[in-house]
């Protein structure tokens, strides 16, 4: 007699996972909240004080002149507020730095406005934006991965990544900021990236803004200073500002490429 054989228990086909919600403007709003408007103050304002700030420089440059000492003081506290709120852009504010107290004065002053800014916007950004946008990042493994090259590496590998990212002249402040701060890179390599990175570009961005002030004074005092020396200062400062920020922006894509070995862009650990 034969005996029927067992019925195979086939199992059922695991479903596919739901695609990923695509990441809309009113999704990212909504999850961002406070740090949202934070980062659409952020692009927005500074232009419009820059505007502000060059129709007045003459102005606000003598006046500041006229304090002496007192006057840079007022100068980097000025610099270190608004630049720090995210309501002027530090181009902006280096030249005026430059146009008001020269080289010599105005690329320490602009510095030290540039660190005590950095500093406001660290705390700024790590009360209104930090735990809104950790929550967004550990949702999506892109920006995983680029979190992850930023400070999943040694600290001197995030050190350099600071640095890049500082030295174009079209790299935001403010934004950069929320970005670095969000992200949560130690303090230390935080201000010492930005000074470091933002060191070329503000001595380049002074240097332009004395030659300019300097051009101005000799044609109002008819003095015989050549024209043509000035304009080929200015120009060799921009092109070298311009060389140095593509450079970096080649060098800060080799930092941050994926590694073999690495999992959509993760690096193996700390290192």
């Amino acid at each position: 007699m034969l005996l029927p054989m067992p019925e195979t228990v086939v199992p059922p086909t695991p479903l596919p996972p739901p695609p990923p919600t695509p990441d809309t403007f009113e999704r990212v709003a909504t999850q961002l909240g406070p740090a949202g408007v934070l980062g659409v103050a952020w692009a927005v304002l500074p232009p419009l004080g820059s505007i502000a700030l060059f129709r007045w420089m003459n102005t606000i440059g003598e006046w500041l002149r006229g304090h002496d000492g007192q006057g840079v003081s007022m100068y980097i506290a000025g610099f270190a507020v608004l630049a720090g709120a995210g309501l002027l852009p530090t181009y902006a504010t280096a030249v005026l730095g430059g146009w008001a107290f020269g080289f010599a004065v105005g690329f320490p002053a602009a510095m030290a406005g540039f660190l005590a800014a950095s500093l406001i916007g660290h705390v700024i950004a790590r009360f209104v934006a930090m735990p809104r946008v950790q929550a967004m990042i550990e949702t999506r493994p892109k920006w995983l991965a680029v979190r992850d090259a930023l400070v999943g590496g040694s600290a001197l590998k995030t050190l350099g990544i600071i640095t890049l990212v500082r030295l174009p002249p079209n790299s935001p402040f403010a934004l950069t900021n929320m970005v670095l701060t969000s992200v949560r890179v130690p303090l230390w390599t935080y201000v010492l990236g930005t000074l470091v990175g933002m060191a070329p570009r503000t001595g380049a961005v002074v240097y332009v803004a004395t030659q300019l002030r300097d051009m101005v004074a000799t044609e109002a005092a008819g003095a015989a200073k050549p024209r043509w020396m000035i304009i080929t200062g200015i120009v060799l400062a921009v092109v070298v500002m311009v060389v140095i920020g593509s450079i970096a922006n080649k060098a800060l894509k080799r930092f941050t490429q994926p590694r073999a070995g690495t999992t959509g862009g993760r690096t193996d650990g700390p290192g």
